[in-house]
């Protein structure tokens, strides 16, 4: 999953990109409204995380900005003023939640998994491929009743691949939605990623080709 998080205090935007890259989300950071929009319009995100007072082009606009050119994912306003012309404001240009400075991170990544599912409202919310189960809520995964414990990469390319299922994902397209544009890796990277994951799943009981190769094109689920 992507958050594109419009925050210019630095230290505060450092802070939360680093606890939402903990909950494994893969984190973009840019300091002005302007260039939030200008994000959006590059990448897919599942999840904008704007701050209501920015420079260049507010919150609230571009909100607004973003609902008139048709853009629907979930935006969780963050906003220093507790008052309810503040939220009215938020809601009313189309944002679908918010939090109150200074943020509880609890309450940050609850209200963000909330507007994830309701996003994803056609996803169930344990998703689930033949025996292997993953729970977005908790993190957790399993293949029968064995539990597979995943690095922060493997676990978002396992949610990534899951939530696509027959769809086929080029390694381009991986890293687009798993690693953060700070930190992108080489295309290779992927493949020892697959690999890892590979391994793990089939330590649980899995068959080897779960993770399934088209070649020249990239991965996807396979079919039993």
């Amino acid at each position: 999953m992507r958050i594109l998080l419009v925050e210019d205090d630095i230290r505060l935007a450092e802070t939360l990109a680093e606890a939402l890259t903990d909950q494994r989300y893969a984190v973009d950071v840019v300091t002005d409204g302007e260039a939030g929009w200008d994000q959006a319009k590059v990448l897919e995100y599942d999840l904008l995380l704007l701050d209501v007072m920015l420079p260049e082009l507010d919150g609230v606009s571009l909100c607004q900005r973003l609902r008139s050119h048709g853009y629907s994912m979930p935006v969780l306003m963050l906003t220093a003023r507790d008052t309810v012309s503040d939220k009215i404001a938020g809601l009313d240009a189309g944002a679908d939640d918010y939090v109150v400075k200074p943020v509880d991170l609890q309450e940050l990544f609850a209200r963000v998994r909330a507007l994830l599912r309701r996003g994803s409202a056609t996803s169930p919310p344990i998703l689930e491929w033949e025996a292997l189960r993953l729970d977005p809520s908790t993190y957790e995964v399993s293949y029968g009743e064995m539990p597979i414990h995943l690095t922060p990469k493997e676990y978002g390319l396992l949610e990534l691949l899951m939530r696509n299922g027959r769809r086929v994902l080029s390694r381009s397209a991986i890293i687009e939605h798993v690693w953060s544009l700070e930190t992108p890796p080489e295309e290779h990277a992927v493949k020892v990623h697959i690999r890892g994951l590979r391994q793990k799943l089939k330590a649980a009981g899995a068959s080897e080709d779960l993770i399934e190769t088209v070649h020249s094109m990239g991965y996807r689920l396979n079919q039993g």
